[in-house]
């Protein structure tokens, strides 16, 4: 999982129960923002991007946005917007004039926290100085720029349109355009890595001082080139040495690993993933985005939006294509899924708060968790061991119904 998306939620059928009790305080509400547009898609890719034309529809897509956004001003209940994400495709690919129009729109109609971060993701083959510095001056104040890999060869095999030189230019383009915050995506368990090359990679990227730093493994989805035509990876072994020496690494240089694949400098995790893994609210609008959203009455509904862009602009179709209203028998997996990623965990006290359900409610599975040794005992906080992090899919299995 990268820095930069909510990813499509896993909607998990189940039949409808009771009501559960009146949510005591609303969470915190962020906004995700789709731009589905990309110079190429990469074969290991399988979020929802489009090989851009050569001129992108920007008006028509910012009219679009403003208008999926209104449909959802009904979920916002007074509450102001914590953070804004940009993710795609790649949204750097949108003039500022374009995205300055939007977001005047979206304060317009929500309320900006006075400290909200307002995150963009952008690719370095589409790095230009003026446009980065015209984007600073929009307000947004952090950047995840999708570096994947700073060796030629790993680039050539990801399908990437930049090269190492061209990474190491964005990151200190985007400090000259004012830029003090941003992250850099980084992959390892490439093609043929060894644990040189994957340390080599994770050093470059330390020397550029990042404020964060995403690093994940290169896995296999489904509906993509390389799921069709599998690349060799490295061997399990090989991928435990990388796991290990690159930890390892990270937290020489003051990079804390606060999720799963997430490292930040003290102070700088990306609140707008923190807001996602502590089952927070966010809107979700753009051609295939999702969102999470909570109601007074205690009732928890996640959206999904028309996938294709010329069918997300089509106005005779709707912006929504569905909801799905989550059920008491879901909540403690959809809650955990994302909880349980963080390596410090939630406060207990959270999980009511946020689902309407007391906590008693967990107590069976969270026992039979914490005897396997996959969960802590630690009765103020939900949190997996070091063995329940490594094994995360093993202990959520054990909330899910």
């Amino acid at each position: 999982m990268t820095d930069s998306h909510p990813a499509s939620s896993l909607i998990i059928g189940g039949a409808a129960s009771s009501p559960r009790a009146p949510l005591p305080v609303l969470p915190p509400l962020a906004l995700y923002i789709h731009i589905p547009w990309c110079v190429r898609k990469c074969p290991y890719c399988d979020f929802n991007s489009h090989t851009a034309s050569p001129v992108l529809p920007e008006e028509e897509y910012v009219d679009a946005l403003l208008a999926d956004l209104d449909q959802d001003l009904h979920a916002v209940y007074d509450r102001e917007i914590s953070s804004i994400f940009f993710g795609g495709g790649t949204p750097s690919l949108f003039s500022a004039q374009a995205l300055g129009r939007l977001l005047k729109g979206v304060e317009q109609r929500i309320p900006f926290a006075h400290d909200i971060e307002i995150t963009l993701e952008a690719n370095p083959g589409t790095f230009e100085q003026e446009k980065f510095v015209a984007y600073r001056k929009l307000g947004i104040n952090r950047l995840s720029i999708g570096i994947q890999s700073f060796q030629q060869q790993k680039l050539e095999a990801l399908g990437r349109i930049h090269n190492g030189d061209e990474a190491v230019r964005a990151a200190g383009m985007a400090r000259q355009a004012g830029f003090d915050n941003f992250n850099l995506d980084l992959m390892h368990g490439l093609p043929d890595q060894s644990l040189d090359d994957a340390l080599s990679d994770l050093r470059q990227a330390i020397e550029l001082k990042p404020t964060h730093i995403s690093w994940y493994q290169l896995t296999l989805e489904p509906n993509t080139v390389f799921w069709n035509q599998p690349p060799v990876l490295p061997e399990d072994d090989t991928l435990w040495d990388i796991q290990e020496a690159g930890q390892a690494l990270l937290a020489a240089h003051g990079y804390a690993q606060y999720e799963v694949s997430a490292y930040a400098q003290p102070g700088r995790p990306a609140r707008h993933n923190l807001n996602y893994w502590s089952f927070g609210d966010f809107i979700g609008i753009g051609a295939g985005a999702h969102g999470k959203l909570s109601h007074p009455d205690g009732r928890i509904v996640r959206t999904w939006k028309t996938r294709l862009p010329k069918d997300y602009l089509n106005p005779a179709k709707s912006f929504q294509a569905g909801e799905k209203a989550l059920t008491n028998d879901e909540m403690p997996f959809e809650f955990l899924m994302n909880a349980l990623r963080l390596t410090a965990g939630v406060e207990s006290r959270l999980y009511p708060e946020r689902t309407g359900l007391p906590l008693e409610s967990l107590a069976e599975h969270r026992r039979e968790a914490e005897q396997s040794g996959l969960m802590q005992v630690e009765p103020s906080r939900l949190a997996a061991t070091e063995r329940g992090q490594l094994f995360l899919n093993d202990l959520l299995q054990k909330f899910l119904n």
